[in-house]
């Protein structure tokens, strides 16, 4: 299939029919030439980033809108506009490529039409990429509820957190100590003409300066190493494993935090739960691949009695479903497939999931609250409201007033995430 056509296809998934870009991104992948798997990668995620100004500039062009079965030649559009304004290619095959495209998604008839509004924006390109930054969506690239979000909760920053989630993800590795320190894993990869750099808090971490195909990492595949952010190791950081311990890894999947646990300290007791079959599949392949053994169970979180009959947790590590609004830079289809009214309702999952995992921790024991969401309401605000419910909950390291830490994206190279640590007495 031509490249530009399976775009168009997972962008229509992706906006209109409100599918996940980690569903029908590998599956389009499978449909095309092993070379143009990456130029497949690089527009899809890029039309998701600069969605708004694609859409502004397309309106402007067309006399009437796509709609019904003609709606992927719409995405067509904004494939080949994000060539056009983004992209290296050069401009002759990018409008040729686009067009040819047509034959693929069998309307051969459109060629004209999108050869036609492809040539209009060249002529007029520098008045309508200011037409399409004239408001907020298409300055900023996001849609106009978390802009209203982050000049609320974030406005001295708002400027910093757009920019980190519209340019790429670094590469993070999780070197597992189980087979060496990060230190001597750092001199594998620079044997390698792999550079690094470290992370002050995160001491499994390293960067990759130019990220590069897993297959180039030493021992990946006999489980030296895992690629893993630096803002999601911290989550073993927080929790501190110990030898002898029985923990509950909450909400788990794909499992890089179960199996970091369990490489910090193999003498634990670890019990993996999801309610999701098809992601703990992931726990299990990544446990695999590190050769670790922790007991996997498929279970809803909010009602512990019909899965867990065993001894009460010494640690719960509670990754709660949220969001995902930390994690924009890596799926940026999340600004698209999220509605604004998603954040009560999580809150409101998440405080139940919180309230029954309470119930499974040990007196002295250590619950650590973790989203990979910015937010206040799934965060602060959730962990503020847990604590005036909750008499026998203390917060650790931190201010009642504004509880946990709170890593907002960018920062120091990280996802934004939340963490919150409280002891129960």
């Amino acid at each position: 299939m031509n490249v530009r056509a399976a775009a168009a296809k997972v962008i229509y998934q992706v906006v209109d029919q409100g599918q996940s870009l980690s569903n029908v991104l590998p599956a389009a992948q499978q449909e095309i030439k092993d070379r143009d798997q990456a130029l497949l990668q690089e527009i899809c995620y890029g039309v998701l980033r600069w969605l708004p100004r694609l859409e502004s500039i397309t309106n402007k062009l067309m006399d009437k809108p796509l709609k019904g079965k003609q709606r992927v030649f719409h995405h067509l559009i904004l494939v080949g506009l994000y060539q056009l304004g983004h992209m290296r290619i050069p401009a002759h095959a990018a409008v040729a490529e686009t067009v040819n495209a047509t034959k693929n998604l069998k309307k051969p008839q459109l060629r004209g039409l999108i050869n036609a509004i492809l040539r209009n924006y060249q002529r007029q390109q520098e008045s309508l990429d200011q037409h399409a930054i004239s408001h907020d969506a298409g300055r900023y690239g996001h849609p106009s509820w978390i802009v209203k979000m982050l000049k609320a909760s974030y406005p001295e920053q708002l400027e910093a957190i757009v920019d980190a989630n519209n340019t790429k993800a670094p590469m993070w590795l999780r070197v597992n100590r189980q087979h060496h320190n990060r230190d001597q894993y750092r001199t594998l990869l620079d044997e390698a003409g792999i550079a690094t750099e470290l992370h002050p808090q995160a001491s499994d971490a390293l960067r990759l300066l130019k990220p590069c195909d897993v297959t180039q990492l030493p021992g990946f595949a006999d489980g030296w190493v895992s690629v893993q952010d630096a803002a999601a190791q911290l989550a073993v950081e927080y929790l501190q494993p110990q030898a002898g311990e029985l923990i509950l890894d909450c909400c788990a999947a794909p499992g890089g935090k179960t199996a970091h646990i369990m490489e910090r300290q193999p003498d634990t007791q670890v019990v993996a739960i999801d309610c999701d079959d098809n992601r703990l599949a992931r726990v299990h392949d990544n446990l695999k691949r590190l050769k670790l053994d922790a007991q996997v169970l498929c279970a809803d979180a909010r009602y512990p009695s019909q899965w867990w009959q065993g001894d009460k947790f010494d640690r719960i590590l509670l990754d709660a479903p949220c969001s995902a609004t930390g994690v924009i830079r890596r799926h940026p289809d999340i600004k698209w497939l999220r509605r604004a009214d998603d954040i009560a309702a999580l809150a409101t999952l998440q405080a139940e999931i919180f309230d029954a995992m309470w119930q499974q921790l040990k007196s002295g024991g250590t619950l650590v609250y973790a989203t990979c969401s910015i937010t206040p309401q799934e965060n602060s605000e959730q962990v503020k409201a847990f604590l005036a419910r909750t008499p026998d909950a203390t917060l650790v390291d931190s201010d009642p007033a504004n509880p946990g830490r709170q890593i907002l994206p960018g920062e120091e190279q990280m996802d934004g995430f939340y963490y919150a640590v409280l002891t129960k007495q």
